[in-house]
């Protein structure tokens, strides 16, 4: 006796992408550590701003990037 194989299914002749994988718990939690540091810098910044003048100069600059760098911000 013999044995046939049959096409049961139909087949893509075409690359296709692989299904998008959720992110993992640690991927989540940094990413959300991340988007906090970064309002919070930008809220730092919009203070600075409204406390010394509504444009930002090179001064200004210089200032809100000596700040942010420093270490002994949290």
């Amino acid at each position: 006796m013999a044995y046939v194989r049959t096409a049961d299914g139909q087949y893509d002749f075409f690359a296709t992408p692989k299904p998008k994988c959720w992110p993992g718990l640690f991927s989540r939690l940094l990413d959300s550590m991340l988007e906090g540091r970064q309002r919070a810098a930008e809220r730092e910044i919009a203070a600075y701003l409204e406390s010394g003048g509504k444009f930002l100069t090179d001064e200004h600059e210089c200032e809100i990037e000596r700040i942010l760098s420093s270490s002994t911000r949290i």
